[in-house]
């Protein structure tokens, strides 16, 4: 549960996009702001959206599946390693 209503906040679904919620700018390669019509936004994570950065659904028809997570372990530390 969110403090604050400004806060953003990241949510990785499984095998889907990237949920940004909350009063964040998105600025593309080049350093120009990309439209925003709404506080929470998908992002693709597939790579295959058409819409990119922003999620199109593809994932589903490709069939993407995210890594599991290894119980115990540490992203930051496993990168470490």
């Amino acid at each position: 549960m969110r403090d604050h209503d400004d806060e953003a906040e990241l949510v990785a679904y499984p095998d889907g996009p990237f949920l940004l919620r909350g009063d964040v700018r998105i600025v593309g390669p080049d350093g120009q702001e990309l439209p925003r019509r709404r506080r929470t936004v998908a992002l693709c994570r597939c790579g295959k959206s058409m819409l990119k950065p922003y999620c199109d659904g593809t994932h589903k028809i490709i069939g993407f599946r995210t890594e599991p997570e290894v119980p115990g372990i540490d992203e930051r530390d496993a990168s470490a390693t």
